[in-house]
C-alpha cells in the first residue's frame, strides 16, 4: 500500500509556497462573491514530497462526500474541487454561519476514518481580511498529533516526528479507515 499511497509527482518547497500563496487568493476571491457566506477550503494532511496519488484521491472523495452530505441542508454558491500536483483542493461556500459550518467539519473530522488526514478550514471575511476559525473559537481543544497525542501545530512547528514515522501513522490510518468501511 505504501507504494500506491505515495505513488505521485514530486513537488518541491517553492511549489508548495506557491500553491499555498494562490491558495489564500483563491480563497479571498470565493469570499468576496458574497462576504455574508462561510468558506470551507480541505486539503489533505500529507507530509513529504509525494502529496497526490490515485489513493489520496480516493480518501479525499471519500471526505468531500461527507462534506456535502453535512451541507446538504443549504444551496452551496460555489463548489470546487481540484487536483493539483501540490495537493487536493476543495473549496465550498455555503449560506451557513461560520460557526455551524466549523461545528459540522469538526464532527466530519472526529468522526470519520480518514478524519485525521484532512483539514477542513472553515473561513470568512472579517474588516475585509480572511479569518480562519478554530477549535478555540468552539471553546474546544486544539487537535491532537495523531502520533504522540501532543498539541497538532506544536509538532508541525517543531517537525518533532520525521516524514517516514508520519507516513507510516498514515499508512496506518487509512488500512484501519479502508477495514472500518468493510465492516
Amino acid at each position: 500500500m505504501c507504494n500506491e499511497l505515495f505513488d505521485g509527482p514530486v513537488v518541491n518547497l517553492n511549489e508548495m509556497m506557491a500553491a499555498r500563496e494562490y491558495r489564500a487568493f483563491r480563497q479571498m476571491e470565493l469570499l468576496k462573491t458574497d462576504p455574508s457566506n462561510s468558506l470551507l477550503s480541505a486539503t489533505m494532511n500529507i507530509p513529504g514530497p509525494v502529496k497526490v496519488s490515485a489513493e489520496l484521491r480516493a480518501i479525499f472523495s471519500t471526505i468531500t462526500d461527507e462534506v456535502e452530505e453535512a451541507t446538504r441542508d443549504v444551496i452551496p454558491l460555489a463548489n470546487l474541487y481540484l487536483s493539483e500536483k501540490t495537493g487536493l483542493e476543495y473549496y465550498l461556500l455555503v449560506p451557513l454561519p461560520a460557526l455551524e459550518l466549523k461545528r459540522r467539519m469538526i464532527a466530519i473530522e472526529e468522526q470519520q476514518p480518514f478524519g485525521r488526514l484532512v483539514d477542513l478550514d472553515v473561513l470568512r471575511l472579517k474588516d475585509g481580511h480572511l479569518e480562519i476559525l478554530g477549535r478555540k473559537d468552539l471553546d474546544l481543544p486544539r487537535r491532537k498529533c495523531f502520533i504522540c497525542e501532543r498539541d497538532a501545530k506544536e509538532c508541525g512547528r517543531t517537525r518533532r516526528h520525521s516524514v517516514e514515522e508520519m507516513q507510516a501513522k498514515i499508512i496506518e490510518i487509512v488500512k484501519k479507515g479502508k477495514e472500518h468501511r468493510n465492516v
